[in-house]
């Protein structure tokens, strides 16, 4: 068992189903090159600046997590020695607070509050003889363990993260059923919009895919507006994370011309955009309208519609949602040189775009099993070879 040295930690970007190579690309524009893909996971190497800069960067991640140890546990002393032998008090100060979350599949140690005491017990006996003390008083700094079970292999890691990397902190009120800022700005950068094109969301909710994809195309780190739990670690020195937001605030395109607007049925979802937009200083830069998708047209050419419909399972009624997607339908036909990308659960996507979909990609929205429908413009995406558009994604 190997342990974690400063120089060189193994970091877990956590992953939702579908988008682990959107996550993998990420992380290499970024400069790690040691990269392993998994379901659910992408695994890197870095250093404590990594830390930094992925929670920073990452706009499709869930978290980022420091990899401690996985290791064989098939009883309960397994998993105590396994997790004892770690240098815990190398992360965690003496007043530093850690609880234990948990999860096991197809493993021997199915009951998963037995596991997480076991840990605890484990990371208590760890950093006695370091702090020389039998009570730990867990009143400054969050570190949060996690114990995953699979197969009967224990990963131990410590999330450096806090609440999910989705949380951008520019969306103080939500609509009814918003959609993720990490799936939003996945479907920007799979769609490959580049910030010289017009960019339309016709169902845009709360603001979030406009809001992403303004992000995207003046190059905003997506952390800057918010804190992360690893902020008050020691071991993290406050020069670290400086460094890497004064380079994230340095790489910041804020010159670029951007052509961004969004538009929805219901008024108050529009007033919620608008706030969204206000607070992550993009107000100018994006125009949202309340509007039925029948009379949105938004000009242009060479544009991208980007959107996530309402489904019908959750906001109004099938039939309503049924007439709302025919008449997105018929706006993409006015729109002949506008590729469109649209999230949902629907079966018949391709019947109301009138044409069968470049590429599909399966994804979740939630717990709800979506495709990404991709319908490229004539000669591909933007007028670019179809057979290169969406390379790696």
């Amino acid at each position: 068992m190997s342990f974690p040295s400063f120089s060189s930690i193994e970091l877990i970007a956590t992953a939702p189903m579908g988008l682990e190579a959107v996550v993998a690309r990420e992380v290499r524009d970024l400069g790690y090159e040691q990269v392993t893909v998994e379901n659910g996971r992408v695994t890197f190497t870095g250093d404590l600046l990594a830390v930094c800069r992925a929670n920073l960067w990452l706009r499709t991640a869930d978290r980022v997590l420091i990899k401690m140890a996985q290791f064989e546990a098939r009883t309960f002393d397994d998993l105590f020695e396994g997790v004892k032998a770690l240098p815990w008090p190398d992360w965690i100060p003496e007043d530093g607070e850690f609880p234990v979350e948990g999860r096991s599949h197809k493993s021997q140690l199915s009951s998963v509050p037995a596991c997480q005491g076991i840990v605890k017990k484990a990371v208590v006996e760890s950093m006695k003889p370091r702090y020389g003390t039998e009570w730990f008083r867990e009143t400054e700094g969050r570190y949060v363990i996690e114990v995953s079970l699979l197969n009967d292999i224990a990963t131990i890691t410590l999330d450096t993260t806090g609440p999910g990397l989705h949380k951008r902190g520019y969306r103080k009120l939500v609509t009814e059923a918003p959609l993720k800022e990490t799936m939003a700005a996945a479907m920007v950068l799979l769609s490959r919009w580049q910030p010289e094109r017009p960019l339309y969301d016709p169902f845009c909710g709360s603001g979030t895919i406009p809001i992403e994809a303004a992000m995207i195309g003046w190059n905003i780190a997506p952390g800057l507006r918010r804190s992360f739990n690893a902020e008050s670690w020691p071991v993290i020195s406050e020069a670290l994370w400086s460094e890497a937001r004064e380079e994230a605030f340095d790489l910041v395109k804020d010159d670029i011309p951007l052509q961004i607007g969004g538009s929805d049925i219901d008024p108050a979802a529009i007033e919620v955009a608008l706030a969204a937009a206000k607070s992550a200083g993009l107000a100018k830069e994006l125009r949202f309208h309340t509007l039925p998708v029948s009379k949105a047209l938004p000009a242009g050419d060479y544009g991208c519609l980007i959107t996530n419909p309402p489904y019908g399972e959750r906001l109004g009624d099938r039939e309503e949602v049924e007439r709302a997607l025919r008449q997105f339908g018929q706006m993409h036909k006015q729109l002949p040189n506008w590729s469109a990308f649209i999230l949902s659960p629907s079966k018949q996507m391709e019947h109301y775009l009138g044409r069968k979909a470049d590429k599909k990609r399966k994804l979740f929205n939630g717990r709800i099993e979506c495709a990404l429908y991709q319908f490229f413009a004539p000669g591909g995406l933007f007028g670019w070879r179809k057979d290169s558009s969406t390379s790696g994604n």
